[in-house]
């Protein structure tokens, strides 16, 4: 090969090189971008109302005593299954998401035991606690890392204390206080999940002992509840 030939396709090269690289840098016509790039989500906004449902399971601990009826229960468990719904409004500012939510759940809480006098007097042979329903109305007060919601939360509680009694099943509504805490996450603008415990205190609840006759028989109710909820925010 001549030496012509070579310097020409050298020049030749060299001219295809320099016209690749001006072209790399061009910049893309309007319309036609150079990459893909994916379109970025809004911040979750977390302010506004909601509604949703929820269900979970919660154990308590309760006793029954009754200075009538000689010794009492000591102290004894209860459990079971909940579910019921909520309803809430959030005000966000900045991070922070402050807001007051209200449920109410259907509940099938139950135990027994057989120990202490109270429960042969008063029990026909066992002290049995059971509660039907739960309801809550509570400040909630959280830091939103956009769509994740950790939060902490207390507020008054409320709910039925039923004791059996060879006589028949009393009942009473109590009111208390509860506390705990959970995380939300927003799925898309208008559904979030969620998961939360509580701890709930309805106090002591009254009633007419069996062997006595007479408003004696006292039993106490404290509840721990795990719950899943789904809420709809408009």
């Amino acid at each position: 090969m001549n030496r012509s030939l070579v310097l020409a396709l050298a020049a030749a090269a060299a001219v295809a090189g320099a016209a690749g690289a001006q072209a790399a840098d061009m910049p893309a016509k309007s319309g036609q971008p150079s990459y893909y790039k994916a379109p970025e989500l809004p911040p979750f906004d977390w302010s506004g109302f909601y509604l949703g449902a929820n269900g979970g399971y919660g154990r308590g601990r309760t006793s029954w005593s009754d200075p009538a009826a000689g010794a009492g229960s000591g102290n004894f468990r209860t459990r079971g299954a909940l579910a019921g719904g909520q309803i809430g409004y959030n005000w966000q500012i900045g991070k922070i998401v402050v807001g007051v939510e209200s449920d109410i759940d259907r509940a099938n809480f139950n135990g027994s035991s057989a120990a202490g006098g109270v429960c042969a007097t008063n029990g026909g042979g066992q002290c049995e606690s059971r509660q039907s329903w739960l309801g809550t109305t509570r400040a909630r007060l959280g830091v939103a890392f956009d769509r994740f919601l950790p939060y902490v939360t207390g507020g008054l509680a409320y709910g039925n204390v039923q004791a059996a009694q060879p006589s028949g099943t009393s009942s009473s509504t109590q009111t208390g206080w509860t506390a705990g805490g959970g995380i939300e996450y927003g799925i898309s603008r208008n559904w979030s999940a969620k998961a939360e415990f509580l701890h709930i205190d309805l106090g002591t609840a009254t009633f007419m002992g069996a062997a006595s006759g007479t408003p004696t028989l006292s039993v106490p109710i404290t509840d721990n509840i795990v719950r899943a909820g789904l809420n709809y925010h408009w």
